[in-house]
């Protein structure tokens, strides 16, 4: 059993059915990316997990103890970071904090000594006798982090923190997360798929209400590995190289091809043993290489291939 371990969870809002028999694992000092497009559940399933939702049926066990609709007995094990956090804007960040420490039971030295470690994980030491009201979007963010780590928890829930963000608001969150899972388990969903491959090295894909794919992300990689060469070609007539492209796909090495303007793309059975070969074969048909790339499997490739 996992730090986190969803068992067949079921939720349905009248007749829409959000999630279908979802179960899925995050481990002990994982960085777990929850993928899936804006509205396939993974708000939902955060919801359930901290008790804010009641699944119609299934399980969700934190550390070994089961969660529990509006009793919420886990959630002193859970830090939640909410895709738009709220704060009082009359406050500045030490006294949000100082504020949020006391609510958990923690007493003043422990108090002072977090919030200055955790403002100054998060970049906002120099900010934090600022009003929060003057913040930015990332700014919030950021504090938001820092409120959801003040009571130590073994799991950092966030949803979808980098959504509304600027390229570097978004770089600044995710290279706290980055030095977060350093402290805790993280768990973040999100819809853009470069910030899992960054900082993540495990996923889950939420498709129709169930999980499509997860697992370490390298090992999902090598799983679904295909050997596809790019070639970038010489300028040529668009409907000469869709019959080049029909006349290769009857070669025996050649599992799939498609073409993108001058990019000419071609799924081998071996890169070792068919490259070669593939090249031959399109220089005998008299068009000029530009270059050429063995391509690397993305999570964008797998993700799009488990949910067409």
């Amino acid at each position: 059993m996992g730090l986190l371990t969803i068992d067949s969870v079921s939720k349905s809002f009248g007749k829409l059915e959000v999630l279908n028999n979802l179960s899925f694992a995050v481990e002990e000092g994982s960085v777990f990316g929850f993928i899936g497009r804006n509205g396939s559940g993974k708000t939902t399933t955060m919801k359930i997990i901290v008790g804010l939702l009641k699944a119609d049926q299934g399980d969700v066990y934190i550390n070994g103890t089961k969660v529990i609709f509006g009793q919420t007995p886990t959630n002193h094990l859970i830090g939640y970071l909410p895709d738009v956090p709220e704060f009082y804007g009359f406050m500045n960040a030490y006294e949000y904090l100082r504020f949020c420490g006391k609510i958990t039971g923690m007493n003043t030295t422990e108090i002072d000594h977090k919030s200055t470690d955790l403002l100054t994980l998060v970049g906002l030491q120099d900010s934090a006798q600022r009003r929060i009201k003057g913040y930015s979007r990332g700014m919030k963010q950021r504090l938001g982090i820092a409120q959801a780590l003040m009571h130590n928890p073994l799991l950092l829930i966030c949803d979808e923190p980098t959504s509304a963000l600027d390229p570097q608001g978004r770089s600044e969150i995710l290279a706290i997360l980055s030095q977060v899972r350093q402290r805790t388990t993280v768990l973040f969903s999100t819809h853009i798929l470069a910030d899992v491959e960054r900082i993540c090295d495990t996923v889950g894909v939420l498709h129709n209400g169930k999980l499509a794919l997860g697992g370490n992300l390298e090992a999902i990689k090598s799983t679904h590995r295909r050997d596809t060469i790019l070639f970038w070609l010489d300028e040529v007539d668009v409907r000469l190289l869709g019959l080049v492209a029909q006349d290769l796909q009857t070669l025996p090495f050649i599992e799939r091809i498609s073409v993108a303007g001058t990019v000419f793309s071609a799924d081998v059975k071996s890169v070792r043993e068919d490259g070669q070969k593939l090249l031959a074969a399109l220089a005998a048909r008299q068009l000029t290489i530009l270059g050429y790339q063995v391509q690397e499997p993305s999570l964008e490739n797998l993700y799009l291939d488990v949910i067409s």
